[in-house]
């Protein structure tokens, strides 16, 4: 007798989404299903299984969109540090990297010490590790 198994994503790690941030991020994927269907597929699948909470409660050492997020590539060792944004502010060249890219759909919702799969945009599988979590200042004046 086969069991069906008890939870489909058990190697997927627990995200959080910021209920402010939630209808533009799926209007995003909806947009990019002509362009990119398997990156909007996916994205929307993650916001499917994401807790959502009102942003007030939105934990600090979760990421979400203006995070500032180091993670180590277990892979290779090396760590990387990024800023989570909308794709209309996305500089690969500052270190801003937009939701809409594999590495950005991978990356909403984490928290701190979650390791996750990432699928890179060569088909190469990589385990990454979320080492730090912070907010993005609000301004840069007094």
């Amino acid at each position: 007798m086969t069991q069906a198994p008890s939870k489909p994503h058990t190697d997927q790690p627990h995200i959080v989404i910021n209920a402010d941030e939630l209808i533009h991020i799926e209007a995003l994927a909806e947009g990019a299903f002509s362009r990119n269907p398997a990156l909007a597929d996916r994205l929307l699948e993650e916001l499917g299984r994401a807790q959502v909470v009102p942003s007030e409660q939105m934990p600090q050492d979760v990421i979400g969109i203006g995070s500032h997020v180091t993670f180590r590539d277990e892979a290779t060792g090396q760590e990387r540090a990024v800023t989570l944004i909308y794709p209309e502010e996305a500089d690969i060249a500052l270190q801003r990297v937009s939701v809409m890219t594999p590495i950005g759909v991978a990356l909403l919702g984490l928290t701190e010490g979650a390791a996750f799969h990432w699928d890179t945009r060569n088909s190469q599988r990589r385990m990454l590790t979320v080492l730090r979590v912070e907010d993005a200042p609000e301004s840069d004046s007094p």
